[in-house]
């Protein structure tokens, strides 16, 4: 299963770009028209601007509002569209641990540390017949876990450090990558017992998308979420050194 966020980024973005070129014109002849003492100048530059703003803004929720959260089971690609190319992540691997670290040093949960291992693909058909095989860093992601009481839980710090003295450092989601190139990251997570059906949220973590039309954080917009399955099968025998997980 796959999902694209956004869908259509060339246009999105376009689009974007265009209406902050059409407001700043318009804030130009508003200026003008201040400074010559034009009536006629100002009330153009104050309506174009006023009208499209708020004819942006309606095209952004309404967007948001038709929008439908959406829950990729583990395995599925939630898909993020630059202008020439897509970078891809993949949930493959669930652990859950009361402890973590090495067996003398170990670092207990406040609840219960959730690992989850995520792959990052640069997708090579996804790229323009121009651009090349140069790499390209991912912009910046922010990972976080949901319940099903919509409570959100970020990274563990404590959690992250013990998991790495053993597996050692983690490769970070802004290692550039060339077409076709993937790698595995890990992420720790100490979230309440009585968490139920966790989600883990990947979104970019860029001001800008806020105002991206059909971007998941524009203001109502619904999220992509990766399903967590805590069957230890799916992260395979060999996701952690059966010494860093303590029941």
């Amino acid at each position: 299963m796959v999902e694209f966020m956004p869908h259509l980024a060339p246009v999105v973005v376009l689009l974007f770009l265009g209406t902050i070129f059409l407001i700043g014109v318009s804030f130009l002849l508003l200026f003008y028209g201040a400074v010559r003492r034009s009536p006629l100048f100002t009330r153009v530059g104050g309506g174009a601007a006023l009208t499209i703003t708020a004819g942006y803004f309606i095209l952004l929720t309404g967007v948001s509002f038709a929008s439908s959260e959406k829950v990729l089971p583990p395995g599925g690609w939630k898909y993020f569209c630059e202008i020439d190319c897509h970078i891809a992540y993949s949930l493959i691997g669930v652990q859950t641990a009361g402890a973590l670290g090495p067996e003398m040093q170990q670092v207990a949960a406040h609840g219960k540390f959730v690992v989850v291992q995520v792959k990052t693909w640069f997708d090579e058909r996804t790229i323009s017949a121009h651009r090349g095989n140069g790499p390209l860093t991912p912009n910046r992601r922010k990972v976080l876990l949901v319940d099903d009481r919509g409570r959100s839980f970020a990274l563990s710090p404590e959690g992250q450090m013990a998991f790495a003295q053993i597996n050692g450092a983690s490769t970070p989601l802004t290692q550039p990558l060339r077409p076709g190139e993937s790698y595995t990251t890990d992420f720790v997570f100490d979230v309440p017992n009585d968490a139920q059906k966790l989600r883990l949220l990947i979104t970019e973590d860029d001001p800008e998308t806020y105002f991206v039309i059909g971007h998941e954080n524009s203001l109502l917009h619904k999220k992509i979420y990766l399903s967590l399955d805590t069957d230890p099968t799916i992260g395979g025998q060999d996701f952690t050194s059966p010494s860093v997980l303590s029941e």
